[in-house]
C-alpha cells in the first residue's frame, strides 16, 4: 500500500516553531514536521505566528503532502521536511 493521507488534522509545534501532520502506510503511522523555512519559501509574508503558519500550510497541501510522498522509502517513521525539499 502506498502512503495516504488520510486526515487532514495537523499541529503547530510552537517550541521547535514546524507543523506536525501524519500520514499511515497500511497500519503504520508514518510523522512529518515541516520546517518553518518552508513557509516563508512559499509566501515571504507569512506571519510568524501559528495561524499565519497554518494558513500556510493549508493552502499549500497538496505540495507539501507530493514532497511527504518523495521523502518517504518505508523504512522510516518520521520524516523532517525543509526548504531543501521543495
Amino acid at each position: 500500500m502506498a502512503l495516504d493521507f488520510p486526515n487532514q488534522s495537523r499541529s503547530f509545534d510552537a517550541k521547535r516553531r514546524c507543523v506536525r501532520f501524519w500520514g499511515h502506510d497500511d497500519a503504520c503511522e508514518v510523522s512529518f514536521l515541516v520546517e518553518e523555512d518552508v513557509f516563508r519559501l512559499f509566501d515571504r509574508g507569512t506571519p510568524a505566528d501559528e495561524d499565519g503558519i497554518l494558513k500556510t500550510f493549508d493552502s499549500n497541501r497538496e505540495r507539501i503532502l507530493g514532497a511527504a510522498r518523495k521523502a518517504y522509502t518505508r523504512r522510516g517513521t518520521f520524516y523532517t521536511l525543509g526548504a531543501s525539499n521543495f
